[in-house]
């Protein structure tokens, strides 16, 4: 699902990966950060200062529950509803990596 979740990062630009989320974790975006709509493009973008992120289609999924309220465990349920065929295992894995990668590089916060 969220395996190429953006387009315009490899993993060496969002450079190591920092401890995994906790399924207790609520992450929620980073003041700095606001995800976007661009009307040019017609898709999501993360802005945040002096860059912005291109995102496919499920980043800005993961990132609409991203809202403090939620636990990582809570995210990955709602996708998995959403998405239904999807196996939740794979899901689970991947909305950890994106999450993990996104807080490591200061745009989600605890």
């Amino acid at each position: 699902m969220a395996a190429a979740v953006m387009a315009q990062i490899s993993e060496q630009q969002m450079g190591e990966r920092s401890a995994d989320a906790s399924a207790s974790w609520r992450p929620r975006l980073s003041p700095k950060a606001r995800l976007r709509w661009d009307e040019v493009e017609k898709r999501f973008m993360l802005v945040f200062p002096e860059a912005a992120l291109m995102l496919n289609e499920t980043a800005p999924e993961i990132l609409k529950l991203c809202d403090g309220e939620r636990t990582v465990e809570g995210i990955v349920d709602a996708l998995a509803q959403r998405f239904s065929g999807a196996d939740r295992k794979a899901i689970e894995e991947d909305v950890v990596s994106f999450l993990t990668r996104m807080k490591a590089r200061g745009l989600l916060e605890t």
